[in-house]
């Protein structure tokens, strides 16, 4: 019986955490690593909590134990980044955060003795590299994408000026962070448990923005930086020649991973089901100037996803782009030693979302699950809450809009949706 019990636990936060858009299909492989995460009483507890931020008096109402109790759990939760403990007007709000980017990445973003890594490593790397049912559905489950690619900025100091929005600069989003925290590579640690690092970095590589970095600072699952070192770091990852992934938003970017080929998820889905683009792409390509290509092939072995092939022509060879798949990150045009290569903005229209609320409704829109989010059983509605996924509705497409309306069946958005259009 204690055996079906525990299953029943791990079972039910598994159908938690799929209630929010990116969510951890089942797998007797989660749920192995769920058991590593969290104890039974843990999941059963997890399993309950509302998906929007909640207080520890909304925890002790659901779980129908004294605040004293509830508090206690919940910093042990937030000690361990399960769960991130955020200050707001001098109040404690908590919130689950997805898997991806989330607790899982947590667990591994320093070294601990309290769980067994090297297993969690191993677990990962089945779930995520060898059954894919996880990162298929991370990647591909919506239009709207989690993660974007940001242009290597390095190229922009030689000549090679385009006109390049301030939320495309992995620089501005760590000039105007108010929060920046360090940690290791979640991917390569992963690997190296493993035996299938690369020699990038480790340690010291990771970004972290905003209320999550301070969640993780105070918990030392990163360290705190300024602006300053955070670009000294930024330029080693473009020395170790990584690719930016961040947060698929203009404002408020929670995350900057600097990325490799052999790694990381991102970048190995992109080799993998490259035309599907698990990140949203620059917006950018490389062009190429022919009479002064030398054909040394440094633009091929720069390449992460390797979407750059020389082909032999009239006695001369050249590299070719695949532009269906190139994620616009121009580490092709920084190791050009002839300069030869040049960036150009595409036409492809690209619509990154203004904030994670956006982001978060459209995917929720996009996978039907719009409901999770407005009519959360397992909190009390919030009108801040309420008034932040209306305001995100109401900045989108008419396509997406009309989808909304039909999800939440409200009338009351129906008839905004209508008055905004008048």
């Amino acid at each position: 019986m204690s055996h079906i019990s525990s299953r029943s636990a791990y079972k039910n936060l598994e159908e938690r955490l799929n209630r929010f858009p990116q969510g951890a299909p089942a797998s007797d492989t989660l749920y192995k690593i769920l058991s590593i995460l969290f104890s039974e009483k843990e999941a059963t507890l997890v399993a309950q909590l509302p998906i929007k931020p909640f207080t520890a008096e909304k925890a002790a109402a659901i779980w129908g134990m004294p605040k004293a109790e509830t508090c206690k759990i919940l910093k042990g939760l937030a000690s361990r980044c399960i769960l991130l403990d955020m200050e707001s007007n001098g109040e404690t709000r908590y919130i689950l955060p997805p898997p991806m980017a989330g607790f899982l990445e947590f667990s591994m973003m320093r070294t601990r003795n309290d769980i067994d890594q090297k297993l969690l490593a191993e677990l990962f790397y089945q779930y995520m590299n060898v059954e894919e049912d996880f990162v298929r559905e991370l990647f591909f489950c919506t239009e709207t994408r989690l993660g974007r690619v940001f242009v290597n900025e390095s190229i922009l100091e030689t000549g090679n000026i385009v006109h390049i929005l301030d939320f495309e600069r992995a620089s501005y989003i760590i000039k105007t962070a108010k929060h920046i925290g360090i940690g290791m590579c979640y991917c390569r640690h992963k690997m190296e448990h493993i035996g299938q690092n690369c020699v990038a970095p480790i340690d010291d590589i990771c970004m972290t923005f905003g209320n999550a970095a301070d969640a993780l600072i105070r918990h030392d699952f990163a360290r705190r930086v300024d602006a300053s070192e955070c670009l000294e770091l930024l330029h080693k990852a473009y020395d170790y020649n990584l690719v930016q992934c961040g947060e698929n938003v203009r404002n408020d970017v929670s995350f900057i991973c600097n990325c490799c080929g052999c790694c990381c998820e991102a970048l190995v889905a992109a080799k993998k089901f490259g035309n599907l683009h698990p990140v949203e792409t620059t917006g950018f390509l490389p062009v190429l100037n022919t009479d002064s290509c030398i054909g040394c092939g440094k633009c091929e072995k720069a390449c992460q996803i390797e979407v750059v092939k020389m082909k032999r022509q009239n006695d001369k060879k050249f590299p070719v782009f695949d532009e269906n798949i190139c994620l616009g990150c121009g580490l092709c045009i920084r190791a050009c030693p002839n300069n030869c290569l040049l960036l150009k903005r595409t036409s492809r229209n690209i619509i990154t979302p203004s904030t994670s609320v956006h982001r978060v409704v459209l995917m929720a829109i996009e996978k039907g699950m719009l409901q999770e989010l407005i009519f959360d059983n397992k909190a009390l509605f919030s009108h801040r809450a309420m008034a932040a996924i209306l305001s995100a509705i109401l900045k989108m497409p008419p396509i997406k809009k009309a989808l909304a309306s039909k999800q939440m069946k409200s009338v009351y958005l129906e008839r905004l949706i209508a008055k905004q259009n008048i």
